[in-house]
């Protein structure tokens, strides 16, 4: 259920003690077979290649070309090429490339052909996936032995195009980080007989401040078919005949009875629509030394937050603008940085943070992330995170811990998404989709 994800210095000690030659020969000749399978009618095949051992893997690439027929010639003149092999960096790069190096990858981006990438697209760090300055745009990534983590990770992962792992002999090894696959929700329980609504898992959401009762809304649908057993909504007083209008199997409560409810409840999924007011930080600050329920932080929740005892029990699940804030970044830096900043939000917080996007990343304190890629861009949308706030606080509420919890939770909304055409796609279709993919 957890795949390796490879960093550069894990990658350079699985092929320790192996002939470079005979890995460079069994990576070229992959390269070469990549290129041939995808693209059979291509004659004219551009390879750049650099010094190191990404470059050989390269020239292994263009002789075997050759040997089968193909135009392939080693050259940085790619305009006329119908197919570009890019070799020119490796896993071992990092930084940005000199000027030279970066006007050669321009001119690849420009070139209009597509473009394998050996390995790891030129530009992007293999451990990151950051991006320093010019990076190649690939359409295929022959990647060898395993997926790199830059290759899992914005702006890497939009770099990498379709990635292909060729084998080249070299055994397992661990890594510290994974990336998930849908095996995890065999992890998801399932009710069994003696159930009742509450040990099937019972959850409470608070939110839906007025304007914005839809979020909560949708967290507690999406938590009730993400099969839990209970779910209980709380609402200002002001909100609560919208909701009552709105929602059928869900109990409905005010703020003023949060605390009670509470009690009740597995685990509380805090901030769809709670607002940013006093009464809303105030209900936030009373629910989170509510007991020892495990928590999930959204949205509003997040506004202001400041690390607490509730640490270990909680996942916060900020987008890039969000977790900017609880670290005192910008959105930007984020978005170029999102290993490192999801990380420094888990360790300040001491939690689980989840970090929204193409590239879910779930980061714990002292522990290698678990990287979940979505491959639903219907996925952009309003309402879609209020909808994986429900599907994680009804798996909490079922018994998983804060970690594989928000694993199992990012897995089932990409998997209910991908299900449903992606354009047009709302909020309230992934919830519909949840049944199917927990079946």
């Amino acid at each position: 259920m957890l795949d390796p994800l490879y960093t550069a210095a894990e990658a350079r000690a699985a092929e320790e003690g192996h002939e470079v030659a005979e890995l460079m020969e069994r990576a070229g000749a992959a390269v070469a077979r990549e290129v041939m399978q995808r693209f059979p009618d291509v004659r004219r095949i551009a390879v750049v290649c650099g010094g190191g051992s990404n470059g050989g893997d390269g020239r292994i690439a263009a002789r075997i070309l050759r040997e089968e027929g193909r135009d392939a010639v080693e050259t940085t003149a790619v305009e006329q090429a119908d197919v570009i092999v890019d070799a020119l960096f490796g896993t071992g790069f990092h930084g940005e490339p000199r000027e030279e190096a970066s006007a050669t990858i321009e001119r690849i981006n420009a070139a209009g052909a597509p473009v394998v990438s050996v390995d790891v697209p030129s530009g992007v760090d293999a451990s990151t996936g950051e991006i320093g300055g010019a990076a190649v745009r690939a359409t295929l990534t022959v990647t060898f032995h395993g997926r790199k983590l830059g290759l899992a990770i914005a702006p890497g992962l939009f770099h990498a195009g379709e990635v292909v792992v060729a084998d080249i002999g070299l055994e397992p090894a661990e890594t510290e980080h994974r990336l998930v696959t849908p095996a995890i929700l065999s992890l998801v329980p399932r009710k069994r007989a003696e159930d009742s609504k509450y040990s099937a898992g019972a959850v409470l959401v608070a939110g839906g401040a007025p304007g914005m009762t839809g979020a909560a809304c949708l967290a507690a649908e999406a938590a009730f078919r993400a099969d839990a057993g209970y779910v209980a909504v709380a609402v200002p007083e002001q909100s609560l005949p919208v909701v009552e209008a709105k929602l059928l199997e869900p109990v409905k409560l005010t703020w003023a009875a949060a605390g009670d409810a509470a009690a009740k409840a597995g685990a509380l999924a805090i901030g769809p629509g709670l607002g940013r007011d006093a009464a809303a930080k105030a209900l936030r600050d009373e629910l989170l030394a509510a007991g020892e329920q495990k928590l999930v932080l959204d949205a509003d929740a997040l506004h202001e937050l400041e690390p607490g005892e509730w640490g270990a029990r909680a996942v916060l699940t900020p987008h890039a603008g969000e977790l900017g804030r609880l670290i005192d970044e910008g959105s930007a830096w984020v978005d170029a940085h999102r290993l490192e900043a999801v990380r420094r939000c888990s360790e300040r917080f001491g939690c689980v943070c989840l970090l929204k996007g193409a590239d879910t990343i779930v980061a714990t304190p002292a522990q290698g992330v678990l990287v979940v890629l979505a491959e639903a861009p219907g996925l952009a949308t309003a309402g879609t995170g209020d909808v994986l706030t429900g599907i994680l606080a009804a798996f909490l509420a079922k018994g998983l811990d804060p970690r594989l919890g928000a694993a199992a939770a990012t897995t089932a909304h990409g998997l209910a998404a991908r299900l449903l055409p992606q354009r047009g796609l709302v909020a309230g279709d992934v919830i519909s989709a949840l049944p199917a993919v927990l079946s």
